[in-house]
């Protein structure tokens, strides 16, 4: 895992609550254990027309949000089944940041477990973010804790042991592998 310390990165405001991990990645493609190729169907069902042609009226779709990897939406997100998949869709289309009213407790630990930041905001800052320009450059300060964007300071909290793993990129066999001289020990000696 990379280790995570600042980030910029521009906005895709999808302002919805409840959005389920249904809705993120559909049961119809969870056909591989691979983390790729699950970007094309995030946000299927709204992203697409019955045709498969784009839906210009969403947020994905539209110009100046394409390139956007910082998604700013409503409360409760990522809640339903308790697939990682959606957490490799968004990861997979370039999502680097979620920014949230608050999340589903398996989403977040999947989002986090993949190396990527959960940002929990009040609902009148998160509706500030999502009226910026899709061109608008957001800086993600991990280690002060700060969302930068149009000159204002968005400040937020993360669990300590979290930020750190994420500071020196350290998944759980990264978090595993800091005590490899007391494995080997231990192992030595009950062999």
């Amino acid at each position: 895992m990379k280790p995570f310390t600042k980030y910029e990165g521009t906005i895709v405001p999808i302002m919805n609550d409840n959005i389920d991990t249904d809705q993120l990645i559909p049961k119809q493609y969870l056909k591989s254990i691979e983390k790729t190729g699950f970007g094309q169907y995030v946000f299927d069902e709204w992203r697409y027309n019955e045709d498969r042609t784009d839906n210009m009226d969403f947020n994905l779709n539209k110009p100046e949000y394409k390139t956007g990897t910082i998604l700013i939406t409503g409360d409760n997100f990522g809640c339903g089944s308790s697939r990682e998949h959606a957490a490799w869709a968004l990861q997979d289309y370039g999502f680097h940041v979620i920014v949230a009213g608050g999340y589903s407790g398996i989403f977040y630990m999947n989002w986090l477990n993949n190396g990527h930041l959960p940002i929990t905001l009040p609902e009148a800052d998160r509706i500030e973010l999502s009226k910026l320009p899709g061109d608008a450059k957001v800086t993600v300060d991990l280690e002060n804790n700060k969302l930068i964007a149009n000159g204002k300071e968005y400040i937020f909290e993360l669990e300590e042991s979290w930020k750190q793993r994420l500071l020196k990129g350290l998944d759980s066999i990264g978090l595993t592998l800091q005590h490899e001289d007391e494995i080997r020990k231990y192992e030595e000696n009950h062999k």
